[in-house]
């Protein structure tokens, strides 16, 4: 691998960033709260507090401010963090894995599997990447989507909102609903047509990425969920069967998962992509149908 690539792949959690937002509205925030990212509590039957829900972003530019008083006393509150992924440090096992994934079956000229009318942006990205198209030849078409959506964006993964709660929770305990392996398996598995409508919806937002992910983190930074939604019906989540694995698929595991962990009596800190807590299948009305009650509280 080449030292460019290296550089473009370490941080490939936050490559996929445009998948951290959902395609439906949700509540709006209250009249009486300050602007600030949407956070839940989640109750059990007597009303008491048994967990939270913070949607995340997981990439934003420098010295970008989201944290609030009422966050920072919650975490202290909880008793665990959970995460799609926790290893987001090991940069080079991350590297690694992509690799070993992204290479592992013959995928053709990447020329081919890219629409015609995209290839001029393709190109482009290539000239701001520094490597050449041949590079891409034996990736498959899933792990170039990734790779060039890191291209086309300027927020950095380093100042991702996991991150930083990873941070705030060294030395105590971190649960991961995923793990970096199964969620690249998630893309690894998709068929090929899906992994090419991925690649190439890449490559038609790459002329408006960074005007749209600059508005997507400050409509995230201010709490404004309907406005959130708004903004990400016409990313890839708009292609129905991209929408059921990467996101409708997702929740209903993790929200068993979640409930099997408030059931332990630990009262967990989940932090996901905010996209997976919006409308009818993101996780709070998903828990609500397990019998819980799911309360903004920011």
């Amino acid at each position: 691998m080449t030292g460019a690539m290296k550089r473009l792949l370490l941080p490939l959690f936050a490559a996929f960033a445009l998948t951290a937002c959902g395609t439906q509205q949700d509540t709006a925030l209250p009249a009486d709260t300050e602007q600030a990212p949407a956070l839940w509590a989640i109750n059990g039957p007597d009303g008491a507090v048994e967990g939270w829900l913070f949607g995340t972003i997981h990439a934003l530019p420098d010295d970008f401010a989201w944290r609030t008083p009422m966050l920072d006393s919650t975490l202290k509150s909880a008793d665990m963090l959970v995460v799609e992924v926790a290893a987001l440090d090991d940069g080079a096992a991350l590297s690694q894995l992509f690799e070993d994934m992204a290479f592992d079956r013959p995928a053709g000229p990447i020329i081919d599997r890219i629409d015609p009318q995209y290839r001029d942006e393709f190109d482009a990205l290539l000239v701001k990447a520094k490597v050449r198209r041949s590079y891409f030849d034996p990736m498959e078409s899933w792990a170039a989507a990734l790779a060039l959506a890191q291209v086309a964006q300027s927020a950095k993964s380093a100042n991702g909102v996991d991150r930083a709660l990873l941070t705030s929770f060294k030395g105590r305990e971190v649960v991961e609903l995923e793990g970096a392996k199964a969620q690249l398996a998630i893309f690894d598995s998709l068929p090929e047509k899906e992994q090419r409508d991925l690649l190439n919806a890449v490559l038609d937002e790459t002329a408006s990425y960074e005007d749209e992910i600059g508005e997507l983190a400050r409509t995230w930074q201010t709490g404004d969920t309907a406005k959130l939604g708004e903004l990400t019906k016409r990313g890839i989540l708009a292609d129905k069967e991209l929408k059921q694995v990467l996101l409708v698929q997702r929740n209903q595991a993790w929200a068993a998962q979640i409930e099997n962990l408030l059931s332990a009596s630990q009262r967990p800190f989940v932090a996901v992509g905010a996209g997976h807590l919006l409308g009818p299948e993101g996780l709070p009305k998903l828990l609500e149908q397990r019998g819980y009650t799911v309360e903004r509280v920011e």
